[in-house]
């Protein structure tokens, strides 16, 4: 039998189309059926685009079928999760809550919807439009399986806008009546978290015992484990500084003049090599060299989100590649760190104001005085070094200060100076120090700014150039000697 070329090009969606019409009548919602689960065969075996293209056939045959709203939700979630296209999910989303706010789609598209409204923010104020969406998950459907990720994101909200109280409840919420939920690790982590920013120490510890306890194989186990062994030992032990000498051991002249540190948010070490003039990752034993060459590199950045940056005298390159970004008018680059919020804070010792540049390319300044060293809070904002005031400032997501911490404070002599700050997620702070009676040495103080352990370098038994630092997660710190050629971890 002679088939016609045209035959040949039609979808295999519509051909199913055809053959249920052929049959039978059927009612429509039994044809939306079909398709909805047409469409499930094909994106099990993925076959996106005959998925795709089967359940666009049914929102056109039977736009306000039961199964409509199930095919909004899952063209949302076909373009976060495979196409890696947020954007493109949000006219789903929006038509899922206008038109569909009744199905129970709309619970799981809500939560959805808020979420990617928090990532696109880029302060606490950006965050109402989501606060809305989970809040109406939890008026709208009271038990629905979604209700655990809605107060999870609505905590973080409120912690994110200094509202540690209300954060706390929803966290509280969200693993106590959602027992068996996956987000349960999560809102420990979180609700341990709230508790020490509450200044309850003894809780926070308890809840992060709890959650190894209850949930040993969870990621947010390990995260527990860590921030466990930093919480001991800087508040509670606070044992005197000393020096394991070369890091890793044994290892020595073995860079050529490491100048900048950073940590990966997997923990791993990021070493920018002047000499070199780019930046490696040490992975387990060996020095991987990360992006391209970077010469004049000033400062170095490592963020949340994996992404790296470095600083020229006049440019800002990242490390994954892309055209350098001028700064302008700034010129003498003094500082800089990547906040949570994926914002890069720039410092110019010329400028009494911080940058901020945001990761599309936008950029806004704040008045504060001429800061020097910067390094991100996990609340969201920033400590920075003001030498001419002798103060470290604990900023907010705004600039505003938070905490003034004078220099020397508690300490038993002054310095003059900050070279470098580093932090760690617990909200500790570590200052590379120098000048005055102190001399040349390390601070580690506490998120409220209170002083936790010191020790001079010459105290230390450490002759040599230290210009950066970072905090590992077991709680010691990290020097760069570029002097030596070396890595120094204090423990």
């Amino acid at each position: 039998m002679h088939v016609p070329l045209s035959w040949l090009r039609i979808p295999a969606a519509l051909l199913f189309v055809l053959s249920v019409a052929a049959q039978a009548p059927v009612q429509d919602g039994d044809l939306a059926e079909r398709l909805y689960r047409s469409g499930e065969r094909a994106y099990a075996s993925k076959a996106y685009k005959e998925a795709l293209d089967t359940w666009g056939q049914l929102l056109q045959a039977s736009p306000r079928s039961e199964f409509a709203p199930k095919v909004l939700l899952r063209f949302a979630q076909h373009q976060v999760e495979v196409e890696r296209k947020p954007e493109a999910a949000m006219q789903h989303l929006d038509r899922l809550r206008s038109e569909f706010i009744k199905s129970p789609e709309a619970a799981h598209g809500l939560v959805l919807r808020g979420t990617l409204l928090t990532r696109q923010a880029r302060r606490p104020a950006d965050l109402k439009d989501a606060m809305g969406d989970f809040n109406r998950v939890l008026d709208l459907f009271p038990d629905a399986e979604a209700c655990a990720e809605a107060r999870l994101h609505l905590g973080r909200a409120w912690r994110d806008q200094g509202q540690w109280g209300r954060a706390l409840q929803n966290f509280i919420e969200a693993f106590r009546l959602h027992a068996g939920s996956a987000v349960a690790p999560q809102a420990m982590l979180e609700a341990a978290g709230a508790m020490d920013l509450l200044g309850d120490l003894p809780g926070c510890l308890r809840m992060l015992q709890r959650l190894r306890t209850e949930h040993p194989q969870a990621p947010e186990a390990q995260e527990a484990a860590w921030r466990t062994a930093v919480l001991v030992r800087h508040r509670l032990q606070k044992p005197p500084l000393r020096s394991e000498g070369p890091w890793p051991a044994g290892r020595t002249k073995w860079l050529k003049t490491p100048t900048l540190l950073a940590l990966a948010p997997d923990g791993e070490l990021l070493i920018f090599q002047h000499d070199l003039d780019r930046v490696f990752r040490l992975h387990g034993t060996e020095l991987l060299p990360q992006g391209p060459p970077a010469p004049g590199t000033r400062t170095l950045c490592a963020g949340p989100a994996g992404t790296t940056w470095l600083l020229s005298k006049s440019t800002l390159v990242r490390e994954e590649g892309g055209a350098p970004q001028p700064l302008g008018t700034l010129s003498a680059i003094s500082g800089a760190a990547l906040d949570r919020w994926g914002n890069l804070w720039v410092a110019d010792a010329k400028t009494p104001a911080l940058t901020l540049f945001t990761p599309e390319g936008g950029s806004r300044t704040m008045a504060s005085p001429t800061a020097g060293a910067l390094a991100p809070l996990p609340t969201g904002g920033m400590v920075i070094s003001a030498d001419a005031d002798r103060k470290l400032l604990l900023l907010d997501t705004d600039g505003q200060p938070r905490i003034v911490v004078p220099y020397g404070k508690d300490l038993p002599a002054p310095y003059k100076a900050v070279t470098a700050l580093a932090t760690d997620g617990a909200g500790h702070i570590a200052a590379l120090v120098d000048g005055g009676e102190f001399g040349e040495g390390v601070v580690i103080l506490g998120p409220d700014g209170t002083l936790l352990r010191y020790a001079t370098f010459k105290a230390l038994g450490i002759s040599g150039r230290i210009t950066s630092l970072v905090m590992d997660r077991s709680g010691g710190l990290i020097l760069c000697d570029r002097r030596n050629d070396l890595l120094i971890r204090l423990n």
